[in-house]
């Protein structure tokens, strides 16, 4: 059980301590669905809390009653990107049917892709693919998702995948890091065989 101040909401209370039926049960109340977007200490909301516990069904009941899956916390978190980030999947597909902005971004500057590559989460960066994120996003450290999913990886299977739905996708293999080294010259560093071969076969220098 979380435990949040005495002030939270019952909805932030009943999704706190996954308790689907209190929150479906507030939902059928029209004098109480004004707790749709009240936050707790964190500056979250009842979805992005959900979310960030993975409560799918909790979190379909919240944004089939209209909750907003772009509101951001007080870390520049929403539903929508913390899904992505954290790899879940089935709550990121429910904030992409209902209005996630693809363009948002997170505190570092970086789409939901980009975390989501970082971490591995390749059904995830499918998918955000396949919703049309912008591929070649620089965020504030000045590195794409392609750069992440070399730099922040350990060159294992699922990165692998990534870099090639990400190059498959349109990815500039070229395209620098701040300090100028290439995602090639990244792969080179750390003996990433697999994406040397992955980066050269799409013209990678």
């Amino acid at each position: 059980m979380l435990l949040l101040p005495v002030h939270a909401t019952p909805l932030l209370n009943a999704v706190a301590n996954n308790d689907l039926t209190v929150v479906q049960s507030i939902l059928q109340q029209p004098a109480k669905r004004s707790q749709l977007e009240t936050r707790d200490e964190l500056g979250r909301t009842p979805l992005l809390l959900a979310t960030d516990h993975n409560r799918i069904a909790i979190a379909r009941a919240l944004i089939a009653a209209g909750a907003d899956v772009n509101a951001k916390d007080a870390r520049q978190d929403s539903p929508y990107l913390l899904a992505g980030a954290q790899g879940r999947l089935e709550i990121l597909k429910m904030t992409l049917a209902h209005g996630a902005d693809l363009s948002s971004t997170n505190r570092y500057g970086g789409t939901a892709l980009i975390p989501a590559a970082e971490r591995g989460h390749v059904a995830v960066v499918r998918t955000l693919i396949e919703a049309g994120v912008k591929v070649d996003h620089i965020n504030r450290l000045g590195w794409t998702a392609l750069l992440e999913a070399i730099i922040l990886s350990d060159g294992g299977i699922r990165h692998q995948e990534i870099v090639h739905l990400l190059i498959t996708a349109g990815a500039d293999v070229n395209l620098a890091d701040k300090d100028g080294v290439r995602p090639l010259q990244h792969a080179l560093q750390r003996n990433y065989v697999a994406m040397v071969a992955l980066l050269r076969a799409a013209g990678a220098r």
